[in-house]
């Protein structure tokens, strides 16, 4: 039992039900733990993410994803990033972030430059728009994230859940492959 959940258990005919091979119905696959933990980890995400996404896209008419780009290039700084380090970061396609790049640009929140270690690359940086509008939006997110995030969780638990976190993330960007 890990902070009140209990992550196997025995199921009825000796199989623990976090075991794939005890689950034989619907049911012990709706019931089982691992399942259960995982569906709520994934639940409370959507959640947060439409909370937390919609009052920036209300206050700044952008989206969370373009705000999660903005705070990526933030934290680059200098002469910007490519466009694949970007596709990469964010798990997405190079289309699809050549997609979201023209968005950003005509927005006024990012501009493309010419790559001074190689000739054919581009590099995408913030323009004093994308900066203002990234220091503006993470001010009204932390505020949420407070009150969303963190204030729910008991304050014993909170570090050791952002802790944890960290790890599955890292744990889980480890095993993606390399998108192209």
């Amino acid at each position: 039992m890990i902070d009140g959940v209990r992550f196997v258990h025995e199921a009825e005919g000796g199989g623990a039900v976090g075991d794939a091979t005890g689950i034989s119905t619907a049911r012990e696959a709706a019931d089982d733990e691992l399942i259960l933990a995982f569906g709520r980890l994934q639940g409370a995400a959507n959640r947060l993410e439409y909370i937390l996404g919609r009052a920036i896209e209300e206050e700044f008419g952008i989206s969370h994803l373009m705000f999660e780009v903005l705070l990526i290039l933030g934290r680059a700084g200098g002469p910007g990033l490519s466009m694949r380090a970007i596709s990469q970061e964010q798990v997405l396609t190079t289309g699809g972030a050549t997609r979201l790049m023209d968005r950003m640009e005509a927005a006024g929140l990012v501009e493309r430059a010419d790559d001074p270690r190689d000739r054919r690359g581009r590099l995408v940086r913030l323009t004093p728009l994308g900066e203002e509008t990234a220091v503006r939006a993470a001010r009204l997110h932390v505020e949420n994230i407070k009150r969303y995030f963190v204030e729910p969780l008991p304050a014993a638990h909170r570090e050791r859940f952002a802790e944890d976190l960290r790890i599955l993330s890292h744990a889980a960007r480890d095993m993606l492959p390399r998108l192209r």
